[in-house]
C-alpha cells in the first residue's frame, strides 16, 4: 500500500492553535509570556512615520531662496498647525506683503536654503496588532510581536474574503445541503457568525450583513455573486483585506456545495460559543487558509488536544478535497495510491491517486491537486 504526505484543511474539535501576531515595522510589544489575552487586546504597537508635504516657500513669497533668511517664522523641529504662517515678506515700505502658510499640521522636517522648500512631516500613523484569538502568550518576538497559543476547535476553509473578526456561532441551516434563504437569517444578527449549508446568494449575504452579522460560513457561493459582493474579481493575491461588512468563509468551493457533514456537525456542537474568524486566503506559495477558531478550555477533559498541523499522511481511505479543476471542491476518499509516475498532457511526470468522490465517480488526479480533510 502506498502512502504520501500532503497538505490538508483542518476540521478538528480539539486542536492546539498557534497564531503569530507581527507588526509590519519595528515597535513595542505590550504583553508578556504567559499572559492571558482576549481577541480585542492590543499585543504590539508601532508608529509609522507620516508623509512629508513640501511647501514652496520661495515661490509663495516671490523671492529667491537666498533671500529667505529673516523671512522664516518657524524652523526644523517646530510643531505647526494647518494654515499657520511659515514665512512672510513685506514690500513697498510694508504696504504690501506675501505669505507662505502650512498646508497641513505636523512638524517642520527640513528647510532647504538651496531650493527654498520646507518639508512638514504629518503626524505619525499608529499601528496596533490585536491578539485576534483568546489564549496565552507563548512567545515574545522582540520588537516585532508575539505568538499566541490557544486550544479549541479549528475549521479551515478552502476560500474566504474579509478581515479578522470575532463573534458568536449561530447555525442557521437545518442541514449541510440546505441553501440559505432570507427566512433563515435572524432579525438581529449583531455579533453573530452565521453557519449555513450548501450555499448563500448575494441577496441573502447582503441581508445578513445589513442585520449586523460579522461572519458567515457556508459550503460555497457562485463566483459571480462573490465578485459583486467584493466589488471586483478576486485574483491569486492574498485576500482578507476586502472592505466587506461580513467576513465570508467557504468550506467546500464555488457553486452550490453541501458542507461536509462532519464540519456541519462540529459547528452544531459549537453553537453559541465565541469564535475568531478570518477570510485571509492564499492558495499558491505560502499557503494561507481562511479559518474559524473556537477557544475551548479542555483542562477538565480526559483527552488532550492535538496540535493543529498543515498536513498528514495520505493513505487508502483518507478523506480528501480536490483543489484543482475539473473536480475543484469535490470531496472523496482515496481508493488507491499507484507508486509509478504518470505523464500528464503538459508533459510533466507526477504521482497520482485514485479516489471515489462523494457523487460516486471514480477519478484519477495528481496528488498535488488534493488536500487532506484533517481531523
Amino acid at each position: 500500500m502506498g502512502s504520501a504526505y500532503t497538505p490538508g484543511l483542518a476540521v478538528s474539535a480539539r486542536a492546539v492553535v498557534d497564531k503569530v501576531r507581527r507588526l509590519p515595522i519595528k515597535g513595542q510589544v505590550l504583553v508578556q509570556v504567559g499572559q492571558t489575552v482576549s481577541p480585542e487586546d492590543p499585543v504590539a504597537r508601532a508608529e509609522l512615520a507620516g508623509d512629508v508635504e513640501t511647501v514652496r516657500i520661495a515661490e509663495a513669497l516671490g523671492l529667491e531662496p537666498s533671500e529667505l533668511g529673516d523671512k522664516l517664522r518657524v524652523k526644523p523641529g517646530d510643531r505647526v498647525e494647518e494654515n499657520q504662517l511659515l514665512a512672510e515678506a513685506r514690500f513697498l515700505f510694508g504696504l504690501m506683503k506675501s505669505e507662505a502658510r502650512a498646508t497641513t499640521s505636523g512638524t517642520v522636517d527640513f528647510f532647504s536654503a538651496v531650493t527654498g522648500h520646507m518639508g512638514i512631516r504629518k503626524p505619525p500613523i499608529p499601528i496596533e496588532v490585536k491578539a485576534y484569538i483568546r489564549g496565552r502568550v507563548k512567545e515574545v518576538l522582540a520588537g516585532e510581536g508575539v505568538i499566541i497559543e490557544t486550544t479549541g476547535a479549528l475549521v479551515q476553509g478552502i476560500f474566504g474574503v474579509g478581515p479578522e473578526r470575532v463573534g458568536r456561532i449561530s447555525v442557521v441551516a437545518k442541514r449541510p445541503d440546505e441553501e440559505l434563504t432570507e427566512g433563515a437569517i435572524p432579525p438581529d444578527c449583531r455579533g453573530l457568525v452565521l453557519v449555513g449549508g450548501s450555499s448563500v446568494s448575494l441577496q441573502v449575504l447582503r441581508l445578513a450583513a445589513s442585520r449586523g452579522a460579522v461572519g458567515m460560513v457556508v459550503g460555497g457561493i457562485q463566483d459571480a455573486a462573490l465578485t459583486e459582493y467584493v466589488g471586483r474579481r478576486i485574483g491569486v493575491a492574498v485576500t482578507g483585506q476586502e472592505n466587506v461588512p461580513t467576513t465570508l468563509v467557504l468550506t467546500e468551493g464555488f457553486g452550490s456545495m453541501p458542507m461536509a457533514a462532519r464540519t456541519f456537525e462540529l459547528f452544531l456542537s459549537l453553537a453559541g460559543r465565541e469564535c475568531s474568524l478570518s477570510g485571509a486566503t492564499q492558495i499558491r506559495a505560502g499557503v494561507l487558509r481562511p479559518e474559524v477558531v473556537v477557544p475551548i478550555d479542555f483542562s477538565e477533559g480526559a483527552v488532550g488536544a492535538a496540535r493543529a498541523g498543515g498536513g498528514g499522511e495520505l493513505n487508502v481511505g483518507t478523506p480528501i478535497r480536490v483543489i484543482r479543476v475539473p473536480y475543484f471542491g469535490m470531496l472523496g476518499n482515496v481508493t488507491a495510491l499507484p507508486p509509478e509516475l504518470v505523464t500528464l498532457e503538459s508533459g510533466s511526470h507526477v504521482r497520482v491517486l485514485k479516489a471515489k468522490l462523494a457523487d460516486g465517480r471514480e477519478v484519477t488526479v495528481p496528488r498535488a491537486n488534493v488536500e487532506i480533510i484533517a481531523g
